[in-house]
């Protein structure tokens, strides 16, 4: 007879079986089918559209793409382009409406109601308008103007967390600025937001953008020069533009000629390089004359060697560097305005630092021993100069020289 052994168990240990992850497969054309449904429904009414969205058991948060192609072209888009899907589709959508602000604020008052219940389909949004901006040649001419005022009135409503660089670097593609249409876009935009917003305004969106600094970058390579972008945006009304853009060169002109003088004043370069080398930028930039006397004084006296309480060390150290870059300022003070512009440069900053206060009447004498300053234009100042700072102190400090001048004018 045969005896069956039991088999053996591990007592007080319970065997859990393994729950498998159930993924729902994704179904944005359901998804996208039922937000046309609503907006047929409603015939592209967008306060009842908002309503039965807001009402719906839709999964925005799985979705939020395929809402924006829905809000912008009307029905979904092909996966990574701008074409249509298959499915339903509406004629209510911002590319068919007319290019103009008055039809396509509605939609941007419409989505930041979305936004506002909705914040996390600001991300959506971005990656909707993204990819239609770096498809712009897939758009018609009108299209892309309706992008452009939406994107203008979008960033003038202050559309909740619409990143500026969301919008502008997508457009920095070889093709489209090739092409033009990012000009032709940026401009529409330009134009657009302008009507509501000043120029400062505008420029703070650039910044963010990071575009500010690089405006020729929308121009085609072959066009882009100053004279270009002056030409261009003059012809689009959007005279304050080019006005900034021309301060906007001025100043880093200004600031590399300062940034070289200031290398070959530190290096003691040769005086009469130093000259021709003045000379190229101002002419390569442009520079006005009376912009360039101001350079050049505030690049010497920057370069002195000041102590902090010697008061004969700091005059003799002052002296000795108008003495040495006399010819430099000679060459540069060409008339009696630019010589009195040199006065007042010596003045201000005589007023406004404490260690050469008492240092003007002996910088104004040693600038007449060189021959940089006419005394027609030392007795203009004395008698008519029209800045007020320090001016009486200074009238004061001056009279003994002046006093000394006519009467040596006399004598002659």
């Amino acid at each position: 007879m045969s005896s069956s052994k039991e088999k053996p168990t591990l007592g007080g240990t319970r065997i859990k079986s393994r729950k498998r992850n159930i993924t729902v497969p994704l179904d944005p054309a359901a998804f996208s089918d039922a937000v046309v449904g609503i907006y047929l429904e409603n015939s592209g009414d967008l306060e009842l559209v908002t309503k039965c969205l807001e009402s719906s058991e839709l999964n925005f948060s799985r979705y939020g793409d395929t809402f924006f192609e829905v809000v912008f072209k009307g029905g979904r888009t092909q996966p990574g382009t701008v074409k249509p899907d298959e499915g339903d589709s509406h004629p209510y959508s911002i590319i068919d409406c007319e290019p103009k602000r008055e039809a396509i604020l509605p939609y941007v008052l419409y989505i930041q109601k979305i936004l506002r219940r909705r914040p996390f389909l600001i991300k959506n949004l971005e990656n909707v308008m993204q990819r239609f901006l770096q498809s712009l040649e897939l758009f018609q001419d009108d299209e892309r103007k309706k992008l452009a005022i939406f994107t203008a009135l979008a960033f003038s409503q202050k559309l909740s967390g619409l990143p500026p660089e969301t919008v502008f670097q997508p457009l920095l593609k070889d093709n489209l600025i090739a092409k033009g249409l990012v000009l032709t876009f940026i401009t529409d935009f330009f134009k657009e937001y302008l009507v509501d917003n000043s120029l400062d305004d505008l420029i703070s969106i650039l910044k963010r953008g990071k575009t500010e600094e690089n405006l020729l970058d929308f121009f085609p390579s072959s066009k882009r020069t100053p004279e270009a972008f002056a030409e261009h945006f003059k012809k689009e009304g959007l005279i304050a533009l080019v006005e900034y853009n021309e301060k906007k060169i001025f100043e880093v002109r200004l600031k590399e000629m300062k940034n070289t003088l200031t290398t070959l004043i530190t290096e003691e370069t040769d005086v009469s390089e130093v000259i021709e080398t003045v000379k190229q930028h101002v002419k390569d930039a442009k520079l006005p004359d009376i912009e360039v006397i101001r350079v050049l004084w505030d690049v010497l006296m920057d370069a002195v060697q000041w102590s902090g309480k010697n008061q004969q060390q700091n005059a003799n150290s002052a002296l000795r560097q108008v003495k040495t870059w006399a010819e430099l300022l000679n060459t540069f003070s060409t008339n009696g305005k630019l010589e009195l512009e040199l006065i007042y440069k010596v003045q201000v900053q005589c007023y406004e630092d404490a260690k050469l206060m008492k240092l003007f009447p002996e910088i104004i004498r040693s600038l007449y021993d060189q021959d940089v300053l006419a005394e027609d234009t030392i007795l203009h100042w004395f008698l008519k100069g029209t800045n007020p700072k320090g001016r009486q102190m200074f009238v004061k400090a001056l009279e003994p020289f002046v006093k000394w001048l006519e009467e040596a004018e006399e004598e002659e």
